[in-house]
């Protein structure tokens, strides 16, 4: 560990998280109004059923991840992470390489994956599980040495305060 090295809290990081979720907001809401303006409103329609284009949420899925890994990528910060001083590196303080970036944005995903119970279990058990499985992810780092949640320690990845 080199002596300008300091591993981040936990708590700062939660801070950070929270600033790239309004971040994430409005990524989000810009890329539903670009699809509502090219479908002509048509992306959600609604009758006795709400249906909305197949393509649509995957392509959400893909912004936003594109958001955290093109972050991580130019310089190991989001938006969210710069204010609160902290930066992700490999395990040897380097930047992320291209497969360590996607594994941390698909293992930090996983949780999302109860979405897909929604129709069986209902909305609100499914949105406490995911609540839930990224509380776990995150409560890892209260106890795995150098404070890495699974998705740092699925890729290889730690957070580190800077200056």
């Amino acid at each position: 560990m080199k002596t300008n090295d300091v591993i981040c809290p936990l708590w700062r990081r939660l801070i950070a998280l929270v600033y790239d979720l309004v971040a994430v907001l409005a990524i989000v809401m810009v890329v539903g109004l670009v699809c509502q303006l090219a479908t002509h409103g048509q992306l959600i329609t609604t009758g006795t059923q709400v249906h909305i284009a197949w393509w649509y949420q995957p392509l959400q899925a893909i912004v936003v991840a594109a958001y955290f890994v093109v972050s991580w990528l130019r310089g190991g910060q989001t938006l969210g992470m710069r204010p609160w001083r902290i930066r992700v590196t490999n395990g040897n303080g380097a930047p992320l390489t291209w497969q360590q970036a996607l594994i941390r944005a698909l293992v930090a995903a996983l949780p999302l994956l109860f979405l897909f119970l929604a129709p069986v279990l209902g909305l609100k058990p499914v949105l406490w599980a995911v609540a839930g499985g990224w509380i776990a992810w995150f409560a890892a780092a209260l106890f795995v040495p150098r404070r890495r949640a699974v998705h740092d320690l699925a890729a290889g990845t730690e957070i580190h305060r800077i200056g």
